[in-house]
């Protein structure tokens, strides 16, 4: 039998157990679990597990290939002092990975998250053009090529179908042709780029007929649910990682130190700042574990005092929020009445009317933010909770402040002198009332691209040229624009909000929104390389890329709303759009299946009576407590694996402190004269057996000599 192997056996062949590890804290912790929960039942023997891990020959010759061919695909992976190389060829090969990595050197993995995330933008936005495009521009443009023929909507001649559009007439000076571009009306407004151009209510092909009105209708379902999908599924991976990371502070700790570095960075000044990034996400942990311990020693009088603190500065930012709101409401009511009036005064003043609500809007998301971050010291939260709760407010006053602006139109759409309205809507000021929602959603992007350019070009560069060439010190002080990665989110999640809203009134749109990211990417990758420095605050990639959706998934809920509202209660204009011979625009659904076959009927009544309902809910909620089981059971396994980490760590102290007492009894057993000369000392196996042997022997002395963790 070998003293020094894990297991021995007897001349039987029969595997037994160390006598030293059964001592081990994991191995008696497990003895007590399968007690506790197997009490009744046989154990099975160790034995079976330990030779079930040996498969059969065919098994381990494919596991060794599947082994050897994932390694080599990972070989390009592995770090350069790892490869077996050359220095010369290793010199090379961190040149070409330099070269290809080019790309990312951006300050860290946060600030690729921002860019990866205006990429999908990108995308997004070109996906739900080519929807739109294909299924409501392109039948229009091809019917007159292939022998379609073109039914339009049918006007009843009576007052609500009178449309007086904003084309101008006779000579138009160039400053007026500026102002149609920037505003979406006159020359634009009866073109594809807005709701009211699409008057067609079928189109006839040689064997098939088109309805266009309910294609519009399927498309806006469709982008929104596509849109609804794609953002579920790429933040799907970003919440698992938050979900089971920072759940305790030690592990936070570990993360940060063993964990935390960014590989992306290549600049010196970069690595600089990294490292005071992580100097300060621990001081940040430590004073988040101070402010507990101080939030647990808190008197009843000084938790009173902090909740009065508190109530008083919330109620100070809803007044600040109620008036931004106010205003964009009396600013929206005035522009919509200058512009009805049809008052002209300046090419100038003529802009800013048209665009009041864009500039009290875009002044409210510049004042509001300043004022969170003032008001948030006042009211003693922790560091990490400081910059969420700043942000959720940041996020509420932007994304409502759209729907205050929505609002705003439809309180005057919806507003006749006498009531009810004749038409469904006020047919007098707005005869197409979506048209117009859609020239305000134009503005609003429009505006929020050139702001974005403006202060781009007009305070970044100029702010960097004067901490570079001034030596003042209270521009040193100022320092370089920070890339705060939040905020520059914000806008951009600010403007796709405005794009799903404004897509079913200009379906054009996403286009625009496509080609404004565009440029925004090269826009914000230049002043990052060139005026900005990393935030403070920095980022990772794993956190950023789930708070950009997640913030993303809220715009689109909000967006959700108003196109609900407008197509499901709004009456349909009777004087412009596919909608005209319907109440509303929702009313072309029914319609159109009412004209279907008997069974496609019966089949799509059926999935839409109550019964369907009722059963699909209880489905859905079956699958749904489902799920929340599983992920349950995932937790649970994961702390079982963090304990087991724990356990490993007591293992290796207990066997360290047996082994120390092997040696001190082993010394104590056999004393060597200091007047003999030192020999040659044994090999690691021949010492190892010894005390291993004395290791067995404290094993099986009595419980007051041993010695527990």
């Amino acid at each position: 039998m070998e003293v020094d192997s894990v297991f021995y056996t007897d001349h039987s062949g029969r595997v037994h157990n160390n006598p030293l590890l059964d001592q081990l804290p994991s191995y008696q912790s497990l003895l007590y679990r399968r007690k506790a929960s197997n009490s009744g039942t046989k154990r099975r023997g160790s034995s079976r597990g330990r030779s079930g891990s040996s498969g059969s020959g065919k098994w381990g010759l494919s596991t060794v290939s599947r082994y050897e061919e994932k390694q080599k695909s990972q070989t390009v992976q592995r770090p350069v002092r790892e490869l077996a190389k050359t220095m010369a060829e290793k010199r090379i090969d961190i040149t070409q990975r330099m070269e290809e990595a080019r790309g990312l050197r951006m300050f860290g993995t946060g600030i690729l998250s921002y860019f990866s995330f205006l990429r999908f933008l990108v995308t997004l936005n070109l996906v739900i053009f080519v929807l739109m495009f294909s299924f409501v521009m392109l039948p229009l443009i091809i019917a007159p090529h292939v022998s379609g023929n073109i039914t339009y909507t049918q006007k009843n001649g009576s007052v609500c179908s009178e449309y007086s559009g904003t084309a101008r007439r006779g000579l138009v000076n160039f400053h007026e042709h500026v102002t149609d571009l920037l505003s979406g009306g006159g020359f634009l407004e009866l073109t594809y780029l807005f709701y009211g151009y699409y008057k067609v209510d079928k189109i006839h092909f040689p064997k098939t007929t088109y309805n266009l009105p309910l294609a519009y209708l399927l498309v806006t379902i469709a982008y929104l649910f596509l849109s609804l999908i794609w953002i579920v599924k790429r933040s799907a991976t970003g919440f698992k990682r938050n979900l089971i990371q920072d759940e305790d502070r030690f592990q936070s700790f570990c993360n940060k130190i063993f964990a935390g570095w960014d590989f992306c960075i290549t600049n010196e000044n970069a690595v600089r700042l990294k490292r005071s990034s992580l100097l300060y996400e621990l001081r940040t942990d430590l004073e988040e574990e101070r402010i507990k311990q101080k939030i647990a020693d808190r008197t009843r009088k000084e938790k009173c005092r902090i909740y009065l603190i508190r109530l008083i500065l919330n109620l100070f930012v809803i007044g600040v929020l109620a008036a931004c709101f106010y205003s964009i409401y009396a600013a929206t009511i005035f522009s919509q009445k200058v512009q009805m009036d049809n008052i002209k005064e300046n090419f100038i003043m003529d802009l800013i009317y048209e665009y009041l609500p864009s500039i009290v809007i875009t002044l409210a998301n510049f004042i509001t933010p300043l004022l969170f971050s003032v008001i948030i010291n006042y009211e003693d939260y922790s560091p990490a909770f400081e910059i969420r709760f700043t942000l959720m407010r940041c996020v509420f006053m932007r994304l409502t402040s759209i729907g205050v602006l929505l609002f705003s139109l439809w309180s005057q759409i919806t507003k006749c002198e006498k009531e009810p309205c004749a038409c469904g809507y006020n047919h007098k000021l707005y005869s197409c009332w979506e048209t117009r929602v859609g020239q305000e959603m134009y503005k609003l992007t429009i505006f929020d691209f050139i702001i974005i350019v403006a202060v781009t070009i007009f305070v970044e560069f100029p702010r960097k040229l004067i901490v570079n060439y001034c030596d003042c010190g209270l521009v040193k002080w100022w320092g370089q624009q920070e890339f705060a990665i939040p905020q520059n989110v914000l806008e951009i999640v600010y403007g796709q909000t405005i794009c799903w809203i404004g897509t079913f009134y200009s379906p054009m749109l996403p286009a625009i929104c496509t080609i404004k990211y565009f440029f925004i990417f090269y826009i914000k990758k230049v002043s990052l390389v060139n005026n900005c420095r990393p935030a403070t605050r920095p980022f990772r990639a794993s956190s950023s890329n789930f708070f950009f959706l997640a913030v993303l998934l809220i715009g689109l809920a909000l967006a959700c709303v108003p196109v609900t509202f407008s197509i499901a209660q709004i009456n349909s204009s009777h004087a412009c759009g596919p909608f005209i011979n319907y109440n509303t625009s929702w009313e072309v659904l029914p319609t159109s299946v009412s004209k279907l076959p008997d069974g496609i009927q019966k089949l799509l009544n059926a999935l839409s009576s109550e019964a369907f309902a009722v059963s699909f809910f209880v489905v859905t909620c079956l699958a749904m407590f489902y799920v929340i089981a599983l992920a349950g059971a995932h937790k649970r396994v994961i702390d079982q694996l963090r304990e087991q980490l724990a356990m490993e760590g007591r293992d290796k102290r207990f066997l360290i402190q047996k082994l120390c007492q092997a040696q001190r009894l082993s010394a104590i057993k056999s004393p060597v004269s200091k007047s003999q000369p030192r020999r040659r000392s044994p090999s690691y196996h021949t010492s190892f057996s010894n005390n291993f042997n004395e290791a067995v022997f404290l094993a099986h002395s009595p419980p007051a000599s041993s010695t527990h963790v």
